[in-house]
């Protein structure tokens, strides 16, 4: 598959820059620094960054329906407006444990997953937070849970728990939206690097950032390697899809981790304009 030249988006803003998600209502990219508890937004007509501290850690954001963002913190979830963070119930206690990565679901429900500090492994949950604050527990015995996406007709989610190695689809109740039926679709092998954020697209193909890979690989949904985006950064996290016709796919990058002599662009935000496009991500509907 062919696409448009990479253009780096910004400097290296980010240590961890994780999470991108487009929002239609402001025609924003926005995702996060995670460790920093930051989130990071990007005005695509004139490439001006801003930053907005949340929490001390801050893993996923996504848009909702009456405004503002829901976000997923260290321990839980939070809703947030322009000036106002509303924390609510932590999920758990142990410091050891922190959120990671998530989405929404074509019901309006945002989940995000967990992961140990040290990647422990079973240790980590997906979680689900519904509109009316409810939580819910997903899946559990988890490792590193990592990227999260439903096809443009909702009926499969891709989802990656990186100590896997896997990229593994779930079917999607009609009624109800619950995933069910786990099946392994892609084995990334240890020497092409790990998969950890993903986003879909017209298509239903996947398109999964490798850490410490140095690329984006596009899956067509049976499983076929049909696209590599090679980048000049050891650890690509995530990619989604945005601009006003959701056919730019933005990558966020990671310092994490890197020896103090790197001086490739890791950490920065990067661009590149595929032959499929994107479609618009489900908004929280709290």
């Amino acid at each position: 598959m062919n696409a448009g030249p990479l253009e780096q988006v910004t400097a290296p803003v980010a240590e961890h820059g994780e999470g991108p998600v487009w929002c239609p209502a402001d025609r924003r990219l926005r995702w996060v620094d995670m460790l920093a508890g930051d989130i990071l937004t990007l005005d695509p007509t004139n490439g001006a960054v801003s930053r907005r501290h949340v929490a001390p850690v801050v893993a996923a954001v996504r848009p909702r329906a009456g405004g503002g963002l829901v976000a997923a913190v260290e321990r839980g979830f939070a809703l947030l407006r322009d000036d106002a963070v509303e924390l609510l119930p932590e999920i758990w206690s142990d410091p050891s444990v922190r959120m990671n990565d998530g989405g929404c679901d074509p019901w309006g429900r945002f989940y995000c997953g967990s992961m140990a500090y040290d990647a422990a492994p079973g240790r980590a949950a997906l979680y689900r937070l519904s509109p009316g604050g409810a939580v819910e527990t997903v899946l559990t015995g988890l490792t590193v849970s990592n990227g999260l996406a439903w096809t443009r007709d909702g009926t499969t989610a891709w989802y990656v728990d990186s100590a896997t190695r896997r990229v593994d689809t779930f079917a999607v109740a009609p009624a109800t939206g619950e995933l069910r039926d786990r099946r392994p679709v892609v084995v990334v092998p240890p020497d092409v690097g790990t998969p950890d954020g993903l986003c879909v697209d017209v298509e239903g193909g996947v398109w999964v950032a490798l850490w410490d890979g140095g690329a984006v690989h596009r899956y067509a949904p049976d499983g076929r390697l049909t696209a590599v985006v090679s980048l000049p950064v050891r650890r690509p996290t995530a990619c989604t899809f945005g601009g006003p016709d959701l056919a730019d796919l933005y990558v966020t990058t990671s310092r994490q981790g890197l020896p103090a002599g790197d001086r490739s662009p890791a950490g920065a935000l990067f661009r590149i304009r595929p032959r499929v496009p994107g479609f618009p991500d489900h908004t929280f509907a709290g």
